[in-house]
Order: C-alpha cells, then structure tokens, then sequence
C-alpha cells in the first residue's frame, strides 16, 4: 500500500518530474564539455569559458525565475533574486570578455559556485520532505567545495585550469545525470500514487 503523499509535494514533483528530459539534457551537455576540456585542455579554453558563461546566464535565469515561481520564504526569494542576478552578471560578463584575465574569470566563477551552493546547501535543508533533498545537498557541498578551489588558488596556467574546470563538468554532469533519473522514478511514483484507487 503506498504513502500518500502531501499534495504540496507531489504538485512540486509533479513539475519538477515533467521536465527530467531538460536536467538529463543538462547533464549530459556538461559531461561531453569536461571530457572535452580534459582531452583538449588548450584548445578548448575559450570555448570552455563560453560555456562556463552559458551556464551561469542559465542558472541565474532560472534562480530568478524560481524565487517569484515558487512558494518559499522572504528571505529565500530575496536570496534567489540576488543569486539570479548575480549568475546573469557574471555569465553575461564571462561571455563578453574571453579574453581579459583567467584570473579574474576564475575568480567570479569561485563566488558563484560557492553562492549557488549555499543555496542548493539551504535548499535541503529547508525542505525535509523532499525525497531528493540528499543529492541537493551534496550537489550544493560539491558546487562549495569546487568554489573555494577556485578562489584559493585563481592563478593555475589556462591548461591546468581548463584541466580542473574540466573534471568538475564531468562530477557534476553526472550528478545531474543521476538527479534526471532520480526524479524521473519519483514522478512515475507520485503518477502512480496519484491514479491508484482509493
């Protein structure tokens, strides 16, 4: 006999779950760029920096975009806000400017991945329920951890750079990778809950 789940869940799995198609999709897009890096760390510097630029627009659209779409606390949204602004800043900025100071860039990615974190971190935190709260935890430990790196040692050359930026594409990819098919089995789950008899 299944659980019934709280209908506030099942409605946020039941969004969330439509669109595992996009969070795979995501995932497989950032594994292909780290192997990519890895394998071509000089070559693929710039592009690896328009891709890095890429993915800060879009996370930061989408935590804007989050913090009026969904129901959580003031101070919640008002963090959503400035880290969706931030992440389209610094994307925006990283797209522009390839060519200034790796350093620089570097920089702005470590504060960003360490924001992002926090919230990913708060995220789980917050919301005990979620039956994915885990893999938001650890994906918002490793985005943390991956930031500081980044801001304690700025100034590796462009390859060793590229190299490391690289391999963090690959670990999160396939966190993303596995988080898509985590809430693909949830989604069918809550489906399922959903149409079985009373």
């Amino acid at each position: 006999m299944s659980t019934p789940l709280p209908r506030d869940i099942g409605d946020q799995l039941g969004r969330l779950g439509r669109h595992w198609g996009w969070i795979l999709f995501f995932g497989i897009l950032m594994v292909i760029a780290g192997v990519f890096a890895v394998a071509w760390p000089g070559p693929t510097v710039l592009v690896l920096a328009v891709l890095f630029g890429l993915q800060i627009l879009v996370s930061g659209i989408f935590s804007f975009i989050n913090a009026f779409a969904a129901d959580e606390s003031g101070g919640m949204r008002v963090w959503n806000v400035i880290l969706g602004l931030l992440g389209i800043l610094i994307g925006l900025w990283a797209i522009r400017h390839i060519i200034v100071s790796v350093v620089a860039l570097a920089l702005l990615i470590g504060i960003y991945w360490v924001a992002y974190g926090v919230a990913q971190i708060y995220t789980a935190i917050a919301h005990q329920e979620a039956p994915h709260r885990g893999w938001l935890g650890f994906i918002g430990a490793l985005s943390v951890f991956a930031g500081i790196i980044v801001i304690a040692w700025p100034g590796p050359s462009l390859v060793t750079l590229a190299i490391v930026l690289g391999v963090w594409l690959i670990i999160y990819g396939i966190m993303e990778i596995m988080l898509a098919f985590r809430v693909r089995s949830l989604h069918q789950h809550v489906q399922r809950v959903v149409t079985s008899p009373a």
